[in-house]
């Protein structure tokens, strides 16, 4: 484990276990620090693993190089409601392949230049830069509702 790159890359969770550099990207390789999660189901506590599968996800850039992070998707079989949970982390939307921070740089982005400029600067596809956009949007509308109705109740 690297601390200091996990200090630095600075996401909940999760330790820098080790750290590729190419020509134009960095690539780093996390390990999930629970031993289990929380089944949303019926709230049980459960470390037992059932499969584990690596994804590719991208994050903000460093330096104009482009990051990866390689993380275990892991499952886990709760016994209580005899179902497969897939673990969820804090700093990716739910089947997401983009950090929240990388998906809220490219909203924001968006929202100055372009989609056409920020497809080419992120060496994504126009359709991609749609997407998380469409996304962030719909995410920051649902928070806007959730918040104005819960003023509603506190007023009455």
């Amino acid at each position: 484990m690297n601390i200091r790159l996990t200090d630095l890359l600075n996401l909940p969770g999760v330790a820098v276990e080790s750290c590729h550099f190419s020509q134009d990207s960095v690539s780093f390789q996390l390990r999930v620090l629970t031993k289990g999660t929380y089944c949303p189901h019926c709230r049980n506590y459960t470390e037992e693993l059932h499969q584990t599968r690596p994804i590719l996800v991208r994050d903000v850039p460093v330096e104009s190089k482009e990051v990866y992070l390689k993380l275990p998707r892991r499952q886990f079989y709760c016994r209580v409601c005899q179902r497969y949970i897939t673990e969820r982390l804090q700093f990716i939307d739910w089947r997401r392949r983009y950090t929240q921070r990388y998906e809220e740089k490219i909203y924001s982005q968006v929202n100055r230049c372009n989609i056409e400029q920020i497809s080419q600067q992120q060496h994504l596809r126009i359709e991609q830069v749609k997407n998380i956009f469409n996304h962030i949007s719909q995410k920051r509308n649902k928070q806007h509702l959730e918040f104005s109705q819960k003023s509603y109740c506190y007023e009455r």
